[in-house]
């Protein structure tokens, strides 16, 4: 099983787009697997959208590989988005890691757009089986509840063969599209505790629809500082995560201290059968996100990469 770290984006965490494409050189330049990014497309605060953060990613780097975490599909078409991602890939020559969700009944989108979440599951799947056609296929003909296509073309194709399909959440119904629809699963805000049934149920799940997803095709996350947990950068952070609900192990979501304590995070969650990273480092501005990064490029990395 191949053990691999990646960074994630959430927000617009730097000053502008100078120091951005300086921490995406130096991720490029490092052995960091990937850069992912979040979905908030309703917001106040500054946030990069996902899939013109990824084209810039990728006219920028060469080796580096970058996924959303997670693209919510009821807010998008599943032609334009498959589209997307096909061009994306592309031009990348196979770097995309795409991901998918169907966002929480809570998400601000659905207020802001005049919509309800109801059914946004079955809607879900729908664009998940119209997508992955439109990827392999050369003429997709779909009837559905929510969608009809007919004789619909997309070239050119993805580089992948097949594409990836990793699956977000962690409810039944994400358990069983993970085992029917994807190719891999990446977790939400959770810790290693809470990681370890989903695995093992979509580990079921997939077995009893005669499917496998590969061992290396089980992500997750965590915020990460280098540095003690009264800093104020860290104790802002918990008391955002702390706002979920009443019995949030705020520190169970976070790795905080030296590089072994980063490390033995990574490794609980490697123990409940994940095997990709998403990491985001704390910090309070550009360079202290840049110092954080370095230290887990030279100090983390080499501890966990297999």
């Amino acid at each position: 099983m191949s053990v691999r770290i990646g960074l994630g984006v959430a927000g617009m965490p730097f000053s502008g787009p100078e120091a951005f494409a300086e921490w995406v050189d130096l991720c490029e330049a490092s052995p960091l697997d990937s850069i992912w990014f979040s979905e908030r497309l309703v917001s106040s605060a500054p946030t990069l959208e996902p899939m013109a953060a990824m084209a810039f990613v990728a006219g920028r780097t060469r080796r580096l590989k970058f996924g959303m975490n997670t693209v919510v599909l009821p807010f998008r078409d599943p032609l334009v988005l498959a589209k997307e991602c096909a061009t994306l890939d592309f031009l990348s020559q196979g770097r995309l890691l795409p991901a998918f969700g169907v966002g929480s009944d809570i998400a601000p989108e659905w207020r802001a757009i005049g919509r309800k979440p109801v059914g946004r599951g079955a809607q879900s799947d729908e664009m998940l089986q119209i997508m992955t056609r439109l990827w392999a296929e050369d003429s997709v003909t779909y009837t559905g509840q929510h969608y009809r296509y007919e004789a619909a073309t997309i070239s050119p194709k993805p580089m992948q063969q097949p594409l990836p399909v990793w699956i977000g959440g962690s409810s039944d119904a994400a358990i069983r599209r993970t085992a029917t629809l994807g190719s891999g699963w990446l977790a939400g805000l959770q810790s290693p505790s809470q990681v370890a049934p989903v695995v093992r149920k979509i580990r079921a799940a997939t077995a009893e629809s005669g499917r496998v997803i590969d061992d290396d095709h089980y992500g997750a996350g965590f915020a990460f500082r280098f540095g003690s947990w009264d800093e104020p950068v860290v104790e802002r952070s918990a008391r955002q995560l702390a706002r979920l609900g009443p019995d949030i192990d705020v520190k169970g979501y976070m790795a905080v201290g030296k590089a072994a304590d980063i490390a033995a995070r990574a490794a609980e969650f490697r123990d409940a059968g994940i095997s990709k990273f998403v990491l985001r480092p704390l910090g309070e501005d550009d360079a202290e996100i840049m110092a954080q990064t370095r230290m887990l490029i030279e100090e983390v990395v080499p501890l966990v990469h297999t």
